[in-house]
């Protein structure tokens, strides 16, 4: 009787156990349908997504030797922001940096009605203090591939960065077809901080940063550690183990690449495979097929590359050093065919990357990106303005700076959007800064005879709606047959890339060779040595806006300068804008 009661009682409960089952089945079942549903039915209108940031110090090992960084949430490379076009954004960014201010620039964002947004420290806004919490509201206008990173010192170099991923709406197709899409950082690291870099450059006698210690691929890179104790160095460190990035053999895949660099210029290339660039800063190019890509500091790409090799291996993915004599080795990265070990080394050696110093080869490329057909926007024929800047490195009162037509700009401690729109007018120096320079008695391939040069908080002031052409002009460092390669980068606009051109510009002749008809638009651009780059852009963003060279050591010795339109119509700037320089006494308790 006891046995036989056992057995029933074991029947009955294993009756309800396959019940109990059978019910998680379904709920699961359920769930997955609803997160499937979830994931097909998205809004047909806009949205906000907001984000709480906590902005710190973190020891990390991104290329293996252990350095203090600049986190967001604990991370460095920071999150992505992935969007939709026309969603809006709102970051809530914590200062807890125990000893810094902080700003973030949401580059390629255009901010069209948030100026104050920009994350400009000096001239959109009052850097964040520590402790303080500041909000970022924006909209996102257009698809494409963006970025973001620290607008204060030289905080980027220390890892205040991350990429923003903008896809079209539901019912809208790319120009080209892919089945999934990666982001991939491209950066340079330092071992020195940020700190004692900004101090060997502001110092007298002037210290150069030199070449980065790794190239570094989604926060990853690989040091040698050879002579170095496992506290300092640790080639095992799985902080510091290759990233990978799987594919699945036949299929095709976007990768989104964002130059974060703070100095180097690279080459991208993944072993046996081309790649097809198909965007550009935001905007469509017609595509074209190629082994590399060379890629500038505040360049983003989009290319699509298709898994069509042996799947019985993995592949290299490298980043190279171009336009500057490499002394960093090449960052290196996993193409990885699934099912194979993500882990495992390809059996080959990395791809080597084209020359460090085959500026033609640059050259040919950027000659090559064109608007694609069927997305051109046509720039105006003719410019109301031209602004040509020479490009060059100076001294002044002995010390070391970069400047343009003569004059290194430094930012005020007022904020200009808020010293124009709160009508102070003694924050600046009033005068206009010069549109050109003595070209016909300047050698642009040699070391001036007098390197000295002048300082300027001087804005240009442009008409509202105006069009206005930009002629970087490059020349002769100090150095003798030293001539650098600088990415520009424009906020709050696109520009048309009108030309590019070797030797002195000269506007009679090369004006002639302007690609009036499917020009690029993008708000990054390089200009290579002695050489010049002609840009068009509308003054049609109320503002204010910087327009630098995006080498962060370059940028932080005066190459920038500030152009101002419309800013008579700029709505009312948030007051957790205020509190530096003479804003102070504007913010009422």
């Amino acid at each position: 009787m006891i046995q036989g009661s056992k057995n029933k009682t074991s029947i009955t409960l294993n009756k309800d156990k396959v019940e109990i089952l059978h019910c998680e089945r379904i709920v699961i079942m359920l769930l997955v349908t609803c997160i499937f549903i979830s994931l097909i039915t998205v809004p047909a209108v806009a949205i906000e997504r907001h984000y709480i940031w906590e902005v710190n110090y973190q020891y990390k090992s991104l290329d293996c030797y252990k350095k203090l960084v600049i986190a967001i949430n604990g991370s460095t490379p920071g999150p992505t922001i992935s969007a939709v076009q026309g969603d809006t954004i709102v970051v809530d960014v914590i200062n807890k940096l125990l000893m810094e201010n902080v700003a973030i620039h949401w580059h390629g964002i255009r901010q069209r009605g948030t100026p104050w947004s920009d994350g400009t420290d000096g001239v959109s806004q009052c850097a964040i203090m520590p402790g303080e919490t500041y909000t970022y509201k924006f909209v996102v206008d257009r698809a494409g591939t963006f970025m973001y990173h620290s607008h204060y010192g030289m905080q980027r170099e220390a890892g205040l960065y991350g990429m923003i991923n903008v896809s079209l709406p539901v019912g809208v197709s790319e120009p080209f077809s892919y089945d999934l899409d990666q982001g991939n950082i491209l950066s340079d690291w330092y071992h020195r901080t940020a700190y004692e870099q900004s101090t060997d450059l502001s110092s007298i006698p002037f210290e150069w940063i030199g070449e980065p210690q790794s190239l570094l691929i989604n926060g990853r890179g690989n040091y040698n550690c050879s002579g170095l104790t496992p506290s300092t160095c640790n080639s095992t460190n799985p902080q510091c183990s290759p990233s990978t990035l799987t594919v699945i053999s036949g299929k095709t895949y976007r990768l989104r690449l964002a130059s974060l660099t703070s100095l180097s210029a690279l080459s991208f290339q993944i072993e046996d495979h081309e790649m097809t660039v198909v965007e550009a800063d935001g905007q469509y190019v017609e595509p074209f097929v190629t082994k590399n890509l060379f890629i500038y500091s505040g360049e983003t790409y989009s290319v699509l590359v298709t898994a069509n090799q042996d799947p019985s291996r993995n592949y290299w993915t490298s980043i190279s050093v171009v336009s500057r004599k490499p002394k960093t080795p090449n960052g290196l990265a996993i193409f990885n065919y699934y099912p194979n070990d993500f882990h495992k080394l390809p059996p080959t050696n990395p791809p080597a990357g084209p020359l460090w110093n085959d500026t033609q080869l640059q050259i040919n490329q950027s000659l090559t990106i064109k608007a694609r057909q069927g997305f051109i926007v046509t720039p105006p024929k003719k410019s109301d303005r031209v602004i040509v800047l020479l490009n060059t490195q100076n001294k002044i009162n002995g010390y070391i700076r970069w400047s343009l037509n003569n004059v290194s700009h430094s930012l005020p401690s007022t904020p200009y959007l808020i010293a124009l729109k709160e009508n102070i007018t003694d924050v600046f120096d009033p005068t206009p800064p010069p549109e050109d320079y003595d070209s016909a008695n300047f050698d642009i391939y040699g070391v001036e005879n007098n390197t000295n040069a002048t300082s300027s908080t001087s804005i240009y002031r442009l008409q509202f709606n105006s069009t206005v052409d930009i002629i970087l002009q490059n020349a002769n460092s100090m150095t003798a047959n030293v001539s650098e390669t600088h990415p520009w980068h424009l906020h709050g606009h696109d520009f048309w890339v009108l030309g590019y051109g070797e030797g002195k510009f000269n506007l009679s002749r090369d004006i002639k060779k302007y690609n009036l008809v499917d020009p690029i638009m993008k708000n990054t651009v390089p200009l290579y040595p002695y050489g010049w780059t002609a840009l068009r852009f509308q003054a049609d963003n109320p503002g204010v806006w910087l327009f630098h060279c995006h080498i962060e050591a370059h940028f932080f010795l005066g190459m920038l300068v500030v152009f101002e339109s419309g800013v008579e119509k700029v709505g009312n700037i948030p007051k957790s804008n205020y509190g530096c320089g003479k804003t102070k006494g504007l913010i009422k308790p």
